[in-house]
């Protein structure tokens, strides 16, 4: 009997016996140009190269590497010079619903402390702790404090394993949250320092939803982002036990080769990282938003 074709979002999987992210450069290339192409037979794309020609020209490029970015040091407010920060993919392991699972429907998802699982699960990613923050500023009103909106933020474990996808992890819904801006835009999650796998720079995936009412759909997010994390503390933490295998990884690849951050010119995906190992790391970055866009 003939094995059926196994494909991802309508589109034939080259290497149908490998995990989604494992597909190839072409393979990925073309899921993220589907979904920039599908943004400009919305009409997206035009408006949002209206309001980058409007919008005031971006603070000096930030080198692969440097544990600083452009964005304001820790605790600072977003700036009304802050630029939209780019569209990504979502990835193949969202667990937003539109992959396969979906945790934003799961009572308890709305917390800041994310190293653990939650409901049935019960599981605790170890490895370094990192505190993430998002400042969140609204640029459709002249780049005020975001108050109010929903981040979603999700990560792969020590291991490299995604939580609700990868074998191992696929009982799990760990380092996946949801935190609702406060009046400065703010939103802080108490998480562990990303492994790096094969193929892809460390980092985080966050989505933003206008309000908490709407994460249980998807369709409803307004930006969807990855936060890149400095080399000089990738390089720190996965000299620690139990990051062995993503020093290899992280010797094969780097920002300026990455398929998603080699286009963030000017750092704005960048996170500032202040810590160390011990203590831990707290990873900043300032995000704008458009709502028009």
């Amino acid at each position: 009997m003939t094995e059926p074709e196994l494909t991802y979002e309508g589109r034939r999987l080259p290497r149908p016996h490998d995990e989604v992210v494992d597909q190839g450069l072409s393979f990925d290339l073309g899921t993220l140009f589907d979904r920039r192409r599908a943004l400009r037979l919305l009409g997206l794309g035009a408006a949002g190269a209206a309001v980058a020609a409007c919008s005031p020209s971006p603070g000096p490029s930030q080198s692969p590497g440097s544990s600083q970015s452009s964005s304001p040091g820790p605790g600072s407010a977003p700036s009304n010079t802050l630029t939209e920060i780019p569209e990504e993919t979502g990835g193949p392991y969202p667990g937003d619903g539109s992959n396969g699972p979906d945790v934003l429907e799961q009572s308890g998802v709305v917390r800041s402390d994310i190293r653990s699982s939650f409901g049935a699960s019960n599981g605790t990613a170890q490895g370094v702790p990192m505190t993430l923050e998002l400042v969140v500023a609204d640029l459709a009103r002249g780049g005020s404090p975001f108050a109010g909106v929903a981040v979603y933020v999700w990560q792969c474990d020590r291991e490299g394993r995604y939580s609700m996808y990868t074998r191992g992890a696929e009982n799990q819904n760990y380092l996946r949250g949801v935190q609702i801006a406060d009046a400065t835009g703010r939103v802080r999650f108490t998480s562990i320092f990303p492994a790096c796998y094969p193929g892809r720079w460390p980092r985080v995936h966050f989505e933003m939803y206008p309000d908490q009412a709407s994460i249980t759909d998807a369709d409803n997010a307004i930006a969807t982002s990855q936060v890149a994390l400095p080399k000089n503390a990738c390089d720190a933490v996965y000299a620690q036990p139990g990051y062995g295998q993503s020093v290899a990884a992280l010797q094969r690849v780097s920002l300026t080769s990455d398929d998603v951050f080699r286009d963030d010119t000017n750092g704005l995906q960048l996170g500032t990282v202040t810590g160390d190992v011990t203590s831990g790391y707290n990873v900043l970055l300032n995000v704008g938003v458009d709502t028009r866009t």
